[in-house]
């Protein structure tokens, strides 16, 4: 039976971006993991040997007003079949999925609990990859070709990151 083993991070959406890193580096001592002002995102860890980020950091709060603080809610798994099974478990409930993506360091699926918060399941990948670095993948695959399409896609784009655009506008993700 799938099983979440912690807590993996926290998204909140901000006012200012820069005063925000400023706050949570300086004031609290996380390190800055990642990057990408253009999408206005800021990756940051207590323990970045451990895990990539435990705090995401992303603008646009004025954008998304008050009511969007959290940016997502996300649980890590032990394994690839965890995901999986929260995958095959979500759709057979009919709960809304957001998005199916491989983050390259880790495989995950974005979804909304009853009051409509963002939460995400996911597995690290163990692999390394810039972030943000955003790809699709199909969980109703076997986990072999899973793991091959996933492991050519760090190969080819984790050293810089990378945001497969195709994938953002079949998801409406696309920046504004």
């Amino acid at each position: 039976m799938a099983s979440i083993s912690r807590l993996g991070h926290v998204g909140i959406h901000v006012r200012d971006l820069e005063r925000s890193k400023e706050f949570y580096r300086d004031l609290l001592g996380l390190e800055v993991t990642d990057e990408d002002p253009g999408m206005g995102m800021v990756f940051m860890s207590a323990r970045p040997q451990v895990e990539h980020h435990e705090l995401l950091l992303c603008g646009g709060r004025e954008r998304v007003g008050d009511d969007l603080v959290v940016q997502q809610i996300s649980f890590r798994c032990d394994s690839l079949s965890d995901v999986i099974e929260y995958y095959k478990k979500l759709k057979e409930n009919a709960v809304e999925i957001d998005m199916v993506v491989s983050h390259g360091n880790a495989v995950g699926i974005y979804f909304y609990d009853p009051d409509h918060n963002r939460c995400e399941v996911y597995w690290g990948t163990g692999l390394t990859a810039r972030q943000p670095f955003l790809d699709d993948v199909d969980l109703t695959e076997p986990i072999e070709a899973i793991m091959a399409r996933l492991e050519a896609s760090v190969a080819a784009h984790g050293a810089d990151g990378y945001v497969n655009q195709e994938f953002l506008a079949k998801q409406d993700l696309a920046p504004a």
